[in-house]
């Protein structure tokens, strides 16, 4: 599709013509520390997702989950999130070596609005706190430390548009190939042999089973 420049928006001053002034309510709900009801929704949260960007520019975002009340509230400025095995790309640690400006969303299953938590993020491997994130016996190799500068709710509009949490709007995994042959497919190449395929997502099940932590 062909799309026409006369109607690119290049400046704020054309974007916000397009909508209705900002709501106050919306202006003064965001905070510069984390309140009780924020430490609260973090405590119950057992996913979020993580912005980051290069030193160029590129950016990127990362889910991370575990059981609820595994981002740390250090204190009301201060959240510590456990690093857990992943592929070892390494995307979003390096990022933040880079450029320390990073962007959170928490949610909650079954809660339509979610929390926004923006700052700066560090890493660190000191052992003391590495010992307060093992999960069976198995500590992170490391933890980022985020000090918060912006925190506010954001309304439920895009999940109930989306109807995330309604079962009866799930969809079948089935319907879709597997992770392993989508990549495969997009790269080398999946095996013909159906026998072969299903070894490899056996495998990737058995890996997942091990490596969680």
């Amino acid at each position: 599709m062909q799309l026409n420049p006369d109607f690119a928006i290049a400046d704020e001053q054309s974007l916000r013509a397009l909508f209705e002034p900002t709501h106050a309510l919306a202006i003064v709900k965001c905070q510069n520390s984390l309140g009780e009801h924020a430490q609260e929704f973090i405590r119950r949260s057992p996913f979020f997702c993580i912005g980051t960007q290069s030193s160029e520019g590129k950016a990127d975002v990362s889910p991370r989950g575990d059981p609820p009340g595994f981002v740390k509230v250090l204190d009301e400025r201060t959240l510590a999130i456990p690093d857990r095995p992943g592929n070892n790309r390494l995307d979003t640690l390096s990022n933040i070596i880079a450029n320390p400006n990073v962007g959170l969303l928490f949610l909650v299953p079954g809660f339509d609005d979610t929390l926004r938590v923006n700052g700066r993020a560090s890493l660190t491997h000191d052992p003391q706190l590495l010992t307060s994130m093992s999960v069976a016996d198995r500590l992170p190799k490391l933890a980022i430390i985020v000090t918060v500068s912006e925190v506010f709710m954001h309304c439920a509009k895009a999940f109930r548009r989306s109807r995330l949490w309604s079962p009866d709007h799930f969809q079948d995994r089935t319907e879709m190939p597997s992770l392993i042959k989508i990549i495969l497919d997009e790269t080398t190449g999946a095996p013909k042999d159906g026998d072969e395929m299903r070894k490899m997502d056996e495998d990737l099940e058995q890996a997942y089973r091990k490596t969680l932590y």
